[in-house]
């Protein structure tokens, strides 16, 4: 009887150590998980919502309100004949300094007026990536490639947060006048550090902020210190800052490894 007893308290002191360990465990791993769960829930928004004037689409990334897009509507104010002047692309294709057999991605090429004026410095063996997200702008940029003969330009439809390209495929990336319209700025920039080889280019080509006599709307322009701002949540390093220009400030960036 006394064993019985015994083994009974035994057995039932066993099954309440089991319950309590179970039960501690169980709110040990809960206190543990909850305050990551805290940290997720509780994690500022990457953008937020601001009023839209007329040049903004209401919305601001790390300070700066995001500027509308323009249209495939105004593709004809790309190819204007005073642009040469106004803004001395010569002088910015000599700034690159591309190399035969380089792979360039001109993001946002609109209508390619830049990929035309880059693409036989790439030659022979290299090849330049049109990218833009409207389809009519694509169609204009293939039928301008077809015109020229340039057959190193690729078209590529990418989308609002991805240009499309495959990983480390890209010596150099520009985006000229187009990333203070992204509407998804931090990951589109992240698709392109994506698609840049270690040690590949990213260039900045935006209007200057700094300088009130550039007859560019505000929400069009971009300082250098914004844009390095931006770049610096990226695995980018800067490496320049080329000032011959007339209107752009070119900053030069490196992909880090």
């Amino acid at each position: 009887m006394v064993r019985r007893v015994l083994k009974w308290f035994t057995a039932g002191l066993a099954t309440s150590l089991a319950t309590s360990l179970s039960a501690g465990l169980g709110a040990a791993l809960l206190t543990l998980t909850l305050p990551a769960q805290a940290d997720s829930e509780t994690a500022a928004p990457r953008y937020s919502s601001v009023p839209a004037g007329a040049d903004g689409i209401g919305k601001r990334y790390m300070g700066r309100d995001i500027a509308a897009v323009m249209g495939w509507q105004g593709a004809a104010w790309l190819e204007r004949e005073e642009r040469e002047r106004e803004e001395r692309t010569d002088l910015l294709v000599k700034a690159l300094a591309l190399k035969p057999a380089m792979v360039v991605a001109d993001i946002g090429a609109g209508t390619g007026y830049l990929a035309r004026r880059m693409a036989p410095a790439v030659m022979p063996g290299g090849k330049v990536l049109a990218v833009d997200v409207q389809p009519q702008m694509v169609a204009m940029l293939q039928a301008a490639v077809r015109q020229s003969g340039l057959l190193q330009i690729q078209a590529v439809l990418g989308a609002e947060g991805d240009v499309k390209l495959a990983a480390a495929s890209v010596d150099l990336a520009i985006l000229v006048d187009v990333y203070h319209e992204l509407a998804l700025p931090y990951e589109l920039l992240a698709s392109v550090v994506q698609a840049l080889k270690p040690g590949g280019q990213l260039v900045f080509v935006e209007y200057r902020a700094e300088d009130p006599r550039v007859p560019i709307k505000e929400l069009h322009k971009m300082s250098v210190a914004q844009i390095q701002r931006e770049a610096a949540v990226h695995p980018l390093v800067w490496e320049r800052t080329v000032a011959t220009l007339p209107w752009q400030h070119v900053v030069v960036f490196r992909k880090r490894g």
